[in-house]
C-alpha cells in the first residue's frame, strides 16, 4: 500500500496546483515553474522529459516481454531470435516506430486509439474476473496451481515470501522500485495541459476519477489471485491427478491441497529448480509464472490483449506527453541548446522535434532489454518529480503566497510536506545509488537555472519568499539591542542622479562593501510625474547593477535642498534598517553661490547632525559633478528612451 500512499499524496497536490490559476502547455513543469519558480520548474521539466521517455521504453519493454511469452505458449515455443533479449530489441523498436508514427499523426488519433485501447482493457479486466469466479475448468489448470477461490488458501497467500532473483535476495522495497511503474501515469493528462479545453477542471477531474478505477483494479486483482492461486506449482497434470485419486479412494484421508506434491517443494523448487535434489523445477504459481493471470481468465488469449492495451496505451501517453513539456520548458530558454525544441508544427503545433528526441531516448532504454533495471530508473525520476511536487504546494502555503488559491477544498499543507519526504525516503530506500545520482542532476540544474538567473517574472514562490523573509529579518531587528561591535555605518548619501556623481558613490560602496546599508538619496524641485519617477529608479537601478553596487535609490521633491534632505533624514528607513550617516559632496562653489543657496547647504549639515547622525563630506580636486561626461552608449540609450521629461526636471546639486 505504500506506493498507493505516495500516489494519492502526489494526486492530491497535482490537483492543488491544477486548481491554483490558469493552466497552459507544459503539463506539470509549467505548473511547478509559475508556483516554485524557474528553478524547480527548469530541473523538474528536464526530469520529468527524461522519466517519461524512459518510461515509454519501460512500457514498451511490458509490451515486448508480453508478445514472447504468447508466441512460446501459444505457438509451441516461437521465437524471432533467441527468445530473449534481442527478441525485445526488435520488437521492442518497431513498436517504438509505430507509436512515433502515431504521435507525429496527430492527437486525434493518438485519442481514438487510446479509446480503442481501453475498451480492450476493460474487456480483458472483465474476462479476469469471470474466470477466477468460476473456477479451474481442468486438471491441468489446477496442476499449474490454479485451484479456484479458497478462504484458507488466501491466509496462506497473506504474508510476504520474498526469493533471490539472479543471485540477489529481493524485499519490499527492490519490488517497490519495479511495481511503482505502473502508478505513474498520474500526470499523463496534466502533460497534455496545453491539449485541454479547461485544465484546471479537467485535472483534477480525470486524475481523481482515474485514481478512483485504478485503486478499485489494483485492490481486487492481487485479492483475487492471492485467494486462488498457489504460490508454487509444477505443473505436472499426471503427479496431481494421481495423488487426488488416491486420497479419494481412502475415505478415511480428506484431499487436502496442501499436501499434494505438486504443490510441495518434493516437486518443486522455490529458488526456480537451482538444487539439483529436486525432482522437478518449479515453472508455474504466481510466484513463478506471469501467466497466472492468463491461466485464471475465462479465456486466456483476452488477457494477452488486454496486457498489450495497457503497456501500448501507457506508452502512447508517454511519448506524446514528455515532448511538449520539453517544448513548453524549451519557450522559456532555460537552459542553452534546447530552444530547437520548441518550435512545433500543424494546426496542434505538435512538438515533431521533441518526439525525435524522446524517441532516441527510449531506443536506448530498449536496446537494454532489462525491464527491471529500467524501471528501477524510471522509478527515481518519477519520485523525485513527485517530491517537488509535494514541496513546491508546501511552500507556497508555508508562505502564505497571496497568488496561492486553489480551489482543491481536500488540500493539506502537512500532507504535502510529509508525501515530499516519503518520495525521497523512498528513493534511497529502492537504491541509494540511483537515488544519488537523481539527486544530484536535480541539485545541479537548479544551481544552473540559480547562476544564469533568468529574466523571468512569474510570481513564483520564491519571490514571495524573499519577500516574506525581508519583512520578517526587519521586524526581528527592532528587537536586537545596538552594541558598538556590530555597529555598521548606514549610509544616506545626497547624490542627486546616481550616474553624475559617481565618486560619492563609490566610496560609499568601499565603506559599505555591500554588507551596510546605502541610500541613495536624490532632490528634485519641481514635482515629478510618477512617469518620471519610474524612470529615474530604473536609470538608476541599472547604473547599481552595472558597478556592482548594492543600494537603494530615493527621490523627493523639495523647494530647497535643506527642505528634501530634511524629509530624506527623516523618513528614508524602516524600523532599525534606517540611515546614521549621511555623505555630501563639499561644496566648492560656496564664494560664488547665491547667499539662500549656501544657507539651505548648511543648514543641511546641521539637520543631520541635530538627528544626531554622522555627517561625512567628500572633496575631490576636479569637483563631484560628473553630469557632464557622456555615459557609455547603455546609459544614453536609456537616457533617451526616458525623453525630455527628465530634461524638465530641475535637480537640487551639490557641485
Amino acid at each position: 500500500m505504500a506506493q498507493r500512499c505516495i500516489y494519492d499524496m502526489s494526486t492530491q497536490h497535482l490537483g492543488t496546483v491544477a486548481t491554483n490559476g490558469r493552466i497552459q502547455a507544459g503539463g506539470v513543469y509549467y505548473m511547478i515553474s509559475r508556483s516554485l519558480g524557474p528553478e524547480f520548474g527548469g530541473s523538474i521539466g528536464l526530469m520529468f522529459t527524461l522519466a517519461n521517455s524512459i518510461a515509454s521504453a519501460t512500457y514498451i519493454i511490458g509490451f515486448t516481454d508480453s508478445l514472447k511469452d504468447l508466441m512460446y505458449y501459444y505457438f509451441d515455443g516461437a521465437k524471432i531470435i533467441d527468445g530473449a533479449v534481442n527478441d525485445t530489441r526488435i520488437v521492442g523498436t518497431v513498436t517504438l516506430i509505430g507509436v512515433l508514427g502515431l504521435a507525429i499523426v496527430g492527437m486525434d488519433w493518438v485519442t481514438r486509439v487510446q479509446m480503442g485501447l481501453l475498451l480492450l482493457l476493460i474487456g480483458s479486466q472483465v474476462d479476469f474476473v469471470v474466470g477466477a469466479i468460476m473456477g479451474p475448468q481442468g486438471d491441468d489448470q489446477e496442476a499449474q496451481g490454479f485451484i479456484g477461490i479458497n478462504s484458507e488458501l488466501f491466509s496462506r497467500n497473506m504474508g510476504p515470501d520474498y526469493r533471490k532473483f539472479e543471485g540477489n535476495t529481493q524485499g519490499f522495497f527492490s519490488v517497490f522500485g519495479v511495481f511503482f511503474t505502473a502508478v505513474t501515469g498520474i500526470v499523463a493528462g496534466a502533460n497534455l495541459s496545453g491539449d485541454l479545453k479547461d485544465p484546471a477542471v479537467a485535472i483534477p477531474k480525470g486524475t481523481l476519477a482515474a485514481i478512483a478505477t485504478t485503486f478499485v483494479s489494483y485492490i481486487i486483482f492481487p485479492v483475487l489471485i492471492g485467494a486462488a492461486a498457489m504460490r508454487d506449482a509444477s505443473g505436472n497434470t499426471t503427479l496431481y491427478q494421481l495423488y487426488r485419486n488416491q486420497t479419494m479412494e481412502d475415505p478415511d484421508t480428506p484431499y487436502n491441497f496442501w499436501e499434494n506434491p505438486v504443490f510441495t517443494s518434493e516437486s518443486c523448487s522455490k529458488t526456480g529448480g537451482t538444487d539439483e535434489n529436486m525432482k522437478e523445477p518449479c515453472e508455474f504459481g504466481m510466484q513463478n509464472s506471469f501467466q497466472v493471470m492468463e491461466l485464471m481468465a475465462a479465456w486466456g488469449p483476452l488477457i494477452y490483449a488486454g496486457c498489450f492495451a495497457a503497456t501500448l496505451s501507457s506508452a502512447i501517453g508517454s511519448l506524446v506527453g514528455a515532448p511538449r513539456v520539453l517544448q513548453a520548458l524549451a519557450k522559456d530558454k532555460l537552459y542553452p541548446g534546447i530552444y530547437l525544441f520548441s518550435k512545433g508544427s500543424g494546426a496542434n503545433n505538435d512538438p515533431v522535434r521533441g518526439y525525435v528526441l524522446v524517441f532516441i531516448i527510449s531506443f536506448v532504454c530498449i536496446m537494454l532489454g532489462d525491464l527491471n533495471l529500467v524501471s528501477t530508473l524510471l522509478s527515481n525520476f518519477f519520485l523525485a518529480s513527485y517530491s517537488l511536487i509535494n514541496f513546491s504546494c508546501f511552500h507556497a502555503s508555508l508562505i502564505k503566497s497571496p497568488g496561492w488559491r486553489p480551489g482543491f477544498k481536500y488540500y493539506n499543507l502537512w500532507i504535502s510536506l510529509v508525501g515530499g519526504i516519503l518520495c525521497l525516503i523512498v528513493m534511497f530506500l529502492i537504491d541509494w545509488v540511483t537515488a544519488l545520482v537523481t539527486f544530484i542532476i536535480t541539485i545541479a540544474l537548479y544551481l544552473y537555472v540559480s547562476y544564469r538567473n533568468p529574466d523571468v517574472n512569474w510570481g513564483s514562490s520564491t519571490q514571495a519568499q524573499t519577500y516574506v523573509s525581508a519583512l520578517n529579518s526587519t521586524l526581528d531587528l527592532n528587537m536586537v539591542e545596538e552594541h558598538v561591535k556590530n555597529y555598521r555605518p548606514q549610509l544616506l548619501v545626497l547624490s542627486g542622479e546616481v550616474r553624475s556623481r559617481p565618486p560619492l558613490l563609490h566610496l560609499a560602496h568601499l565603506l559599505t562593501k555591500n554588507i551596510s546599508l546605502l541610500i541613495c538619496g536624490h532632490v528634485i524641485q519641481t514635482e515629478p510625474s510618477q512617469r518620471v519617477r519610474n524612470s529615474l529608479c530604473k536609470q538608476s537601478y541599472t547604473w547599481f547593477t552595472k558597478h556592482k553596487i548594492r543600494a537603494f535609490y530615493s527621490v523627493v521633491e523639495g523647494m530647497t535642498l535643506e527642505h528634501g534632505a530634511k524629509s530624506l533624514c527623516k523618513l528614508v528607513g524602516l524600523g532599525k534598517l534606517k540611515p546614521n550617516t549621511v555623505l555630501l559632496g563639499f561644496k566648492s562653489n560656496w564664494r560664488k553661490c547665491d547667499k539662500n543657496e549656501l544657507r539651505a547647504y548648511f543648514n543641511t549639515l546641521h539637520e543631520a547632525l541635530d538627528m544626531h547622525m554622522a555627517l561625512m563630506i567628500l572633496r575631490v580636486p576636479q569637483g563631484l559633478d560628473y553630469s557632464q561626461i557622456t555615459e557609455d552608449e547603455e546609459l544614453l540609450g536609456n537616457t533617451e528612451h526616458y525623453g525630455t521629461t527628465l530634461d524638465n526636471t530641475k535637480n537640487m546639486t551639490v557641485k
